[in-house]
């Protein structure tokens, strides 16, 4: 098995919550959520269970995350209600970024607990990573650099105009 390195993450995955404005009790996300800027916090949708977010640090264009309101690290301590709400939620996110971006396939899932790669273990959150035929190539190994083609504003605009036009898509 082939095996991608990425240790310039490492800082990141390490420092995500060490933030001084944050609450003892909040996440990051829940940081971002309580506040009324979506925008600039990259929030692109609020259900009543769950909300859809950007990732600040994508893999690719469009690179969403699901995540319950309330902060809870392990899967089975979700509601039933939340994790309806969460799929839910996922086949959202697949039709808008469908006729957002017109990816090609998705990777989709949950890392749960640092162990399995969870960058803010505390505050469960799903995947939705959109993927196009050759959007992986040197860059990451040898450069240490991974090319995201559009701006977070950009590509948020594009997906926010969708949610717009029809939010159940």
């Amino acid at each position: 098995m082939d095996r991608l390195w990425s240790p310039w993450r490492a800082a990141y995955v390490e420092n995500a919550n060490d933030r001084p404005d944050l609450d003892a009790d909040e996440s990051i996300f829940s940081h971002l959520v309580r506040q009324d800027n979506d925008r600039e916090n990259l929030i692109l949708w609020r259900g009543e269970q769950v909300f859809v977010i950007m990732n600040l640090h994508p893999y690719n264009n469009g690179h969403l995350l699901i995540l319950p309101y309330r902060v809870v690290a392990e899967y089975d301590a979700l509601t039933d209600a939340e994790r309806s709400a969460l799929a839910q939620a996922a086949n959202r996110c697949v039709k808008w970024l469908r006729k957002a971006l017109h990816p090609e396939g998705f990777n989709m899932g949950i890392n749960v607990g640092r162990a399995a790669g969870a960058g803010i273990p505390e505050h469960l959150h799903m995947h939705v990573v959109p993927r196009w035929s050759g959007d992986t190539n040197f860059m990451p190994t040898t450069g240490q650099t991974k090319v995201i083609p559009e701006s977070l504003n950009d590509t948020y605009a594009k997906i926010r105009a969708v949610i717009e036009a029809d939010p159940d898509a």
